[in-house]
């Protein structure tokens, strides 16, 4: 039973402490440097790419493909993941590369979002030192992947949005 075992890992994810890690770090002030981790032929993909570069802000963001439902969703993200952190860091000392962290899937028909509920793709995200943003277009209810997550939103234009108003923000709070 599926609403059985999603509570089941809700529980361990608890236990091992690791539930709340995600929303205990803060966006950056400058939030501009942006690992995306969608599919790269998704609809939200391109929506989310867009809405970012007609923004005022100087948004760069990398793509991490990553299969985005079926079998494959929780190893693949969990690659994605793993690349993300070992990518070279431009910056100097120990800051990491990237600012954050979205995960970005349209919507669609698929019913199938069993992926994105398994335990070991919780504990990654989880654990992941940069805030993660989910933007997984479904109805149903949120992802384990949502719950763990920095910040969930409901679509990928969402999660642009999102990073917009954290710099007009960071920006609007400077001009005082």
């Amino acid at each position: 039973d599926m609403a059985r075992k999603r509570q089941e890992i809700i529980r361990q994810l608890k236990e091992e402490g690791v539930f709340d890690l995600q929303r205990e770090l803060s966006l950056p002030l400058f939030c501009l440097n942006i690992a995306l981790v969608s599919s790269q032929t998704a609809a939200g993909y391109g929506d989310f790419a867009a809405q970012l570069a007609d923004s005022p802000f100087a948004f760069h963001s990398e793509l991490f493909p990553a299969i985005m439902q079926g079998e494959g969703v929780e190893q693949s993200i969990i690659d994605a993941l793993n690349r993300i952190y070992s990518a070279p860091s431009t910056m100097h000392g120990d800051s990491p590369h990237f600012d954050c962290v979205v995960i970005i899937r349209g919507g669609g028909a698929t019913s199938d979002m069993s992926g994105f509920d398994t335990l070991a793709l919780a504990e990654n995200v989880a654990n992941f030192p940069i805030p993660i943003i989910t933007g997984i277009g479904h109805d149903r209810d949120e992802s384990i992947l949502d719950m763990v997550s920095h910040q969930r939103v409901k679509t990928p234009t969402a999660a642009a949005a999102f990073l917009i108003d954290h710099a007009q923000t960071v920006l609007d709070s400077l001009g005082d």
